[in-house]
């Protein structure tokens, strides 16, 4: 029996694992003896949700969405799909999609729920849909003359289109300089600390996925179309999408019990330091930092999601441009604060139900240059569930892009907590500090890969690493690419295939979500 050693119980991780696990050999027994190392005590990676005193944070925010069938089979096979209505829509008597025979949410816990997506930007005072879309709301908000001049700009782009070089290009290509610099501009250099003239384009092509005001006006007018209900629809225009009942880290959860039903070992809080390579450039073994010291395990094959800079830097016999590459690549790191209050002051002007009547957004973005924060979540939207309290109580997470190190990631929880509520007040949710009931700070390293300094030479590096024949590297840090849980699952699902069939190329591998018609452009039957 081969050894698999799995580097991190994220996505990708436990997606590897679980997959090795349920394939059998010609005798039906298993043909792999599977090991997780993880360097934290929970599971989920930065899809892991935190419980404070009976209420439930997402580190980000994962809507569970894909065109992909063989993960949307996947996730239902972890949490079925719900077969009764949850909490807030039976309070709501609101109408939602159930699928008969399936597990009720308000018996049991392990549920998905189906959730509608209302995302929107807060800016200036006002709400805005994200994605942008063209609706009356949208233009009464933005004025005649910057409709006007939206339009104007977003014509030039058509006609007059930018050699692209950076991320800039690439926005202002697809929506107009004007729209770029009302919604992209401030909130990308909060996000990524650096202006988009500096980032590379290809982030924005694999997080869009074919976003554009072209695509917005071909959406509305598939609408329009009666019976047209085998449009495609851009994975940013969704509308609907499924939610683990307890927060997307219950799936993790569940996924990482199968993997011990399964005979395989998962290790927490056993953080991988060092990759040793042989002579016939294999990985022999890893090692490992646990509680009481150092040691090191012996594998027949290594599947990485650690970030590729860690990776490199603990690899012995590594090139020195290769290693330079890997010690440069940037990353972005994320802080939230949950804020519990009785209520906040947005007005719910939309037609949707919501309990105590708050906004129904599952996440705003904040566009508004007098505050640092980057976004919020309103968890009470995400599911019911995630509230102790919902019908007296608003969950809220602050959200706050940083580095690890600076002069936010170095504040004290105390400190930090003032700092957000303040932006709160300056922001018009709440309207003192003195309405806030309770807070919790959380802090996750190296969230977001990014897409400058030696990124530019990520070919160069990701070729090195597929060249150690054993070494399989899957997931959004285990790629340096800013994936979609759903595009880290396909990830390791080609990795399986790769070790299931001898395969040493990994073309397939990264492959993955490199190119926007990779899975997203299914048969127009799997998308309904």
């Amino acid at each position: 029996m081969k050894k698999v050693l799995v580097i991190g119980a994220g996505p990708a991780g436990l997606t590897a694992a679980y997959e090795l696990l349920t394939k059998k050999n010609a005798q039906g027994n298993p043909e792999f003896e599977v090991v997780v190392f993880e360097e934290s005590e929970a599971m989920g990676g930065i899809s892991k949700t935190v419980n404070h005193k009976g209420n439930r944070m997402d580190m980000g925010g994962h809507r569970f969405f894909s065109k992909i069938p063989e993960v949307n089979q996947w996730w239902n096979n972890m949490l079925p799909l719900q077969g009764g209505p949850a909490y807030d829509d039976i309070l709501l008597d609101r109408k939602v999609t159930v699928i008969p025979g399936g597990p009720d949410p308000e018996q049991v816990d392990q549920v998905m729920l189906t959730r509608r997506r209302v995302s929107r930007i807060y800016f200036n005072k006002k709400f805005f849909d994200y994605p942008i879309s063209l609706k009356f709301e949208t233009l009464a908000n933005m004025g005649l003359g910057t409709t006007m001049s939206v339009g104007f700009s977003y014509l030039q782009s058509v006609f007059h289109k930018r050699k692209e070089v950076s991320l800039e290009d690439f926005y202002i290509n697809r929506f107009g300089k004007k729209l770029y610099s009302m919604f992209f501009e401030n909130y990308t250099e909060n996000l990524w600390g650096r202006h988009p003239s500096e980032i590379d384009p290809s982030w924005g092509s694999q997080r869009t996925k074919g976003l554009s005001i072209a695509a917005i006006i071909k959406d509305i007018f598939g609408k329009l179309i009666p019976g047209n209900k085998k449009r495609q629809v851009e994975t940013s225009l969704i509308e609907e999408f499924t939610y683990p009942k307890l927060g997307p880290g219950q799936l993790w959860d569940v996924t990482a019990e199968r993997i011990t039903e399964l005979g395989g070992t998962i290790l927490r809080s056993h953080k991988v330091t060092g990759i040793t390579k042989n002579l016939t450039n294999q990985i022999a073994s890893v090692t490992y930092e646990k509680k009481g010291g150092f040691d090191s395990m012996k594998g027949d094959y290594v599947i990485s999601s650690m970030p590729i800079k860690d990776l490199v830097g603990g690899m012995n016999d590594v090139p020195r441009d290769i290693a330079d590459i890997a010690a440069g690549l940037p990353y972005r790191d994320y802080m939230t604060l949950g804020v519990l209050v009785p209520k906040i002051n947005l007005v719910n002007k939309t037609k949707l139900k919501t309990v105590n009547n708050i906004v129904p957004d599952c996440w705003i973005y904040v566009h508004e240059k007098a505050v640092q924060m980057g976004r919020f979540q309103i968890y009470n939207n995400w599911s019911p569930y995630m509230i102790k309290d919902l019908e007296h109580t608003v969950w809220l997470g602050l959200e706050y892009f940083c580095n690890e190190g600076d002069r936010y990631w170095t504040m004290s929880d105390a400190d930090f907590s003032r700092f957000a509520i303040a932006e709160m007040v300056t922001l018009g949710l709440i309207d003192s500090a003195g309405e806030v009931i309770d807070s919790h700070v959380e802090r996750v390293k190296k969230a977001y890969p990014a897409y400058f300094d030696t990124y530019k030479d990520i070919d160069k590096l990701t070729a090195y690493l597929s060249s150690i024949p054993n070494l399989f590297c899957v997931g959004r840090n285990g790629q340096h690419r800013y994936n979609n849980i759903d595009h880290s699952m396909c990830t390791s699902f080609e990795a399986v295939k790769n070790i299931l069939g001898g395969i040493t190329d990994k073309q397939n591998i990264w492959s993955v979500n490199t190119e926007q018609e990779y899975h997203e452009k299914a048969k127009e039957s799997e998308i309904d």
